[in-house]
């Protein structure tokens, strides 16, 4: 959520700014509210001093024998008047968050304009594209023989899961283990395991609700559950409503979890196999940071989720999304894109957002100095790294030898009973 005092002090700068996200800030209606708001309390604090004072003269009145019945008359007037004023009052409050709760994250500078994902800016890229001696299959394809089932998965659950089988479930699980070892052992991240449910007080936190509400699986039952879209959500909420010491930061916690999106609105995009699931999985990578620190921690974090891209030997390349692609909470998001020959492109495989202290805001988590009283809220950084499923078709597609295996990348075969390739045909 954005700092009140930002919008107050030049809404018509902050509209300009959120014009790069094609947000449209209704500057009138704020200002509206805002006036209402403050004309409210002004109105709350002057009935509250005036009760005060009228209480205040009764007990004056009475020791010298006068008649208080038109004073305890006007208190009690008045304390009618107050509490109108203070129901008034707190329904504003309500309309006025629910105004700032939909408004977007202010991009940072370096966020170029654009409306799609074909606007946004190739920083770098990394590893030579592999060459083949055939034509390489997509992951659909080379799982085609079994190791990679859609239909049965579509009898169980509808369209956009998928049943993985044998070698490559024992592949995808050894992707797991080698992300989570390597940001725990060399970039010094806190393993945590979370709920997979969370409240809607969660997602609000990290900003999926409310704008994203139907991008979002609802559990039905006493208590209105979520199906978590991302680990972000309950490693995020960890520090909801809580202040920790200066000298905690930064803290880095991974996490790895399923992830359950509804994907509402991408209905006809990625509907070939893997890439856009109902249900995939992710290791998650969060930080908590100093507001000073928080683009290094963009930064730093961002090559961590390269790091394994690096070891696995995947070829990528690194994007500065543009406002258009840019999430709601996001202040700056750089894209790693994945090179899937099967597919002839490079493919989204992880998000690195620094958020400030927008998420925090909503989350109410902060920190103090030691020795003083006062707090300021953290700034909160994620990012994938990496996605799993998608790090499972990048293995596919770019270690296919032609005649059905797929050769192990050397950092995953200590995981894998040291095999260094494994059969897709072979489902026994």
């Amino acid at each position: 959520m954005l700092d009140s005092k930002i919008l107050r002090a030049d809404p018509a700068a902050v509209r300009e700014q959120l014009r790069v996200k094609r947000f449209e800030l209704d500057t009138e209606q704020f200002q509206a509210l805002d006036i209402q708001r403050r004309e409210l309390q002004e109105l709350t604090e002057s009935l509250q001093n005036a009760r005060n004072i009228r209480s205040k003269e009764i007990g004056k009145a009475k020791a010298s024998g006068k008649d208080i019945a038109p004073l305890i008359a006007d208190v009690g007037n008045l304390g009618e008047q107050l509490e109108a004023a203070k129901e008034k009052f707190s329904l504003l409050q309500d309309e006025l968050s629910g105004f700032l709760s939909r408004i977007p994250n202010i991009p940072h500078s370096d966020v170029p304009p654009g409306k799609l994902d074909e606007d946004n800016v190739e920083l770098q890229r990394w590893g030579s594209l592999p060459e083949f001696n055939f034509t390489p299959k997509d992951h659909v394809d080379l799982g085609a023989e079994g190791a990679l089932d859609f239909d049965v998965a579509a009898r169980m659950s509808g369209a956009r899961f998928v049943v993985v089988h044998h070698h490559l479930a024992r592949l995808q699980r050894a992707l797991v283990q080698y992300m989570l070892d390597t940001h725990i052992e060399k970039h010094q991240y806190r393993e945590v395991y979370v709920p997979y449910l969370v409240g809607p007080e969660a997602l609000f936190g990290t900003g999926q609700l409310p704008k994203f509400a139907d991008d979002q699986f609802r559990i039905a039952g006493e208590r209105e559950l979520y199906l978590i879209p991302t680990a972000e959500v309950p490693v995020t909420n960890l520090y909801r409503d809580r202040i920790i010491d200066a000298d905690v930061l930064p803290v880095r916690h991974v996490c790895h979890s399923p992830c359950f999106r509804s994907e509402a609105g991408s209905y006809g995009r990625d509907t070939r196999g893997m890439i856009r699931q109902h249900q995939f999985e992710k290791v998650e990578l969060v930080q908590l940071v100093h507001p000073d620190e928080s683009w290094n921690a963009l930064e730093e974090l961002t090559s961590h989720a390269e790091a394994i891209l690096k070891g696995l030997e995947l070829p990528f390349r690194r994007m500065l999304l543009c406002g258009g692609d840019l999430g709601f909470s996001s202040a700056k998001t750089l894209d790693l894109e994945v090179w899937l020959p099967g597919q002839s492109c490079y493919r989204e495989i992880s998000s690195c957002s620094n958020f400030q202290d927008f998420q925090a805001r909503r989350l109410m988590a902060r920190f103090r100095q030691a020795g003083t009283r006062q707090t300021e809220f953290v700034h909160t950084i994620n990012g994938s790294g990496v996605a799993v499923g998608r790090a499972l078709v990048a293995v596919m597609e770019n270690y296919q030898d032609g005649e059905g295996r797929i050769h192990i990348p050397d950092v995953l075969r200590k995981y894998m009973g040291n095999q260094t390739q494994l059969d897709l045909r072979d489902q026994l």
